[in-house]
């Protein structure tokens, strides 16, 4: 699918409310041609992202809570049956199989911001929007959150891996399924601070040939559903992993990181050239955003580009195949703060827009 967002806005996915309303209408007003739905993680604890996408390895008994800790439980007896039931589940959600694909759904309690505004798009129609996005975790980022009963990290081990990614690989095929009931393209943001471990001397076994299976088979499943994969990462990484990677957006907080792109400028080249969209996190999200307005914040913008341009980036490419967004979620801060973000955001991405005019 082409995708020329020519400075559209959306947002990364989760901000600090507790009730949906508030949230969808700050989304609609500032990001009307690409809404997202609100992750809300002063919900509480089910919010968190075991629970939202990790849900069927909880109910087929691959993850359990074990006092403050959620652990795979590699040596019960019945692991090995356990496994089984898991990947027949998978073979027919991965077939097409609808009520196998439901297994990998948000629980209700996990995901009210999804499920509010997916009866917001039904009851009102989708408005201006021209795309609905989502959002989800990544692989590496669970990987290094969660262990096996031994104490030894899932990413580590093989088979926890592969459970990880294919669970994540169903769940992001059902929320394309999902949000396309609308009508509209999907695009599914993969967050992923966790790709940041990739060379890294701490983190010498995490190969890229591991990272790019992983990501790989996540943007297929996206892709398969008739989505647009991204990849959020609000950290200074190895950028060449993402342009060659099989994905269409690669979001970046720019505002603090933007010099980390320069040295894959030969990697990015080819990755513009296929159609591939860099989406600009040039907002703060913490307390800079007061200091700053959208005319700051697209100077910023262009002396970047402008590096990139003298490094041979085409400076109209970069324009065409612009989206814009926060430089990261706003889930923790304070509503002023995050309300301030969102305005900033759809006021930058209407001077990108009017310079693709």
């Amino acid at each position: 699918m082409e995708f020329i967002p020519r400075g559209m806005a959306t947002g990364i996915g989760s901000l600090p409310y507790q009730d949906t309303e508030t949230a969808l209408k700050l989304i609609m007003e500032h990001m009307p041609a690409a809404p997202h739905w609100p992750q809300l993680p002063r919900l509480g604890g089910d919010e968190g992202f075991v629970h939202q996408f990790l849900d069927p390895l909880v109910r087929m008994g691959l993850l359990e809570q074990r006092g403050d800790r959620v652990v795979f439980p590699v040596e019960a007896p019945d692991w090995p049956e356990r496994l089984t039931g898991f990947y027949t589940v998978y073979m027919d959600a991965e077939s097409g199989e609808p009520d196998a694909l439901a297994a990998f759904a948000f629980p209700a309690a996990s995901a009210s911001g999804f499920y509010a505004f997916v009866e917001k798009l039904r009851q009102n129609g989708v408005g201006q929007a021209r795309f609905l996005k989502g959002h989800m975790t990544g692989p590496l980022t669970v990987g290094f959150q969660l262990k096996d009963e031994n104490g030894r990290l899932a990413y580590y081990q093989e088979q926890l891996r592969d459970l990880l990614v294919k669970t994540l690989a169903m769940h992001a095929c059902w929320q394309v399924s999902e949000l396309g009931k609308f009508g509209l393209p999907v695009i599914i943001f993969m967050d992923e601070p966790g790709i940041r471990v990739y060379g890294s001397s701490s983190y010498i076994t995490v190969t890229r040939e591991m990272v790019l299976a992983d990501l790989n088979a996540i943007f297929a499943a996206i892709h398969n559903a008739g989505g647009i994969a991204g990849v959020h990462s609000c950290d200074a990484i190895d950028w060449s992993v993402l342009y060659e990677s099989n994905l269409e957006i690669i979001n970046l907080d720019i505002y603090q990181y933007g010099e980390s792109l320069l040295p894959y400028v030969k990697e990015m080249k080819p990755y513009l050239e296929r159609g591939g969209v860099m989406a600009w996190g040039v907002v703060p999200t913490f307390d800079k955003a007061f200091e700053e307005d959208a005319n700051s914040l697209l100077q910023r913008l262009e002396d970047l580009w402008s590096e990139l341009n003298n490094r041979g980036i085409d400076r109209s490419v970069l324009l065409r195949q612009s989206l814009i967004t926060p430089a990261c979620g706003t889930g923790l801060l304070e509503p002023g703060l995050a309300e301030r973000i969102y305005r900033l955001t759809r006021e930058v991405s209407e001077k990108v827009t009017a310079l693709n005019s």
